[in-house]
């Protein structure tokens, strides 16, 4: 169940939660999909296998891919056209240095109207768009902990909409 945690500066808004295991990571990429708005721009952190890529598979079976999806390590962008979205799933995590992600071509797509979901993104950094949401993905007890940062008015309004969308999908206390 997602958390809905307001910091103590305010200067964001974010949602926690417990990811037991991948179908947890799965519903929670599911649950993003349904907030997502064009242009958005989300930086997904974690280790290695902490679950970024499932996070993005959850997501765009929401949105209703029904093919593979797998991590552009190798080939840095693996772009999708789903349901109302053009989304761009990057990994940057073999870039040697921030550079290539110039020399690649590849700012053009933060730009424009697509959604652009990035693994690795401090590999790219300076040069790197500012993310409207962060997902960090760490180890806690024998799963994960799931926190969705909204950076900008765009990834608050998103984190709202996640929040709202669990609040009517729980069941009232006691049942």
């Amino acid at each position: 169940m997602l958390n809905l945690v307001h910091p103590a500066d305010d200067s964001y808004t974010a949602l926690t939660t417990h990811l037991d295991n991948e179908d947890d990571t799965l519903e929670l990429g599911g649950s993003l999909a349904t907030a997502l708005t064009p242009g958005l721009k989300i930086w997904l952190n974690g280790n290695l296998g902490s679950g970024k890529t499932t996070l993005t598979r959850g997501l765009l079976r929401e949105l209703g891919h029904t093919g593979k999806v797998k991590s552009p390590t190798y080939t840095l962008i693996e772009p999708y056209v789903v349901s109302r979205l053009d989304l761009y799933h990057f990994d940057f995590y073999r870039l040697n240095s921030p550079e290539e992600y110039l020399d690649a071509g590849l700012d053009e797509y933060f730009n424009g109207p697509g959604v652009c979901i990035v693994e690795w993104p401090e590999q790219a950094a300076p040069y790197l768009a500012t993310p409207d949401l962060v997902v960090l993905i760490e180890p806690e007890g024998e799963g994960r902990r799931a926190t969705l940062r909204g950076l900008t008015e765009a990834g608050q309004t998103c984190i709202s909409q996640l929040a709202n969308c669990q609040k009517k999908q729980s069941p009232p206390p006691g049942k």
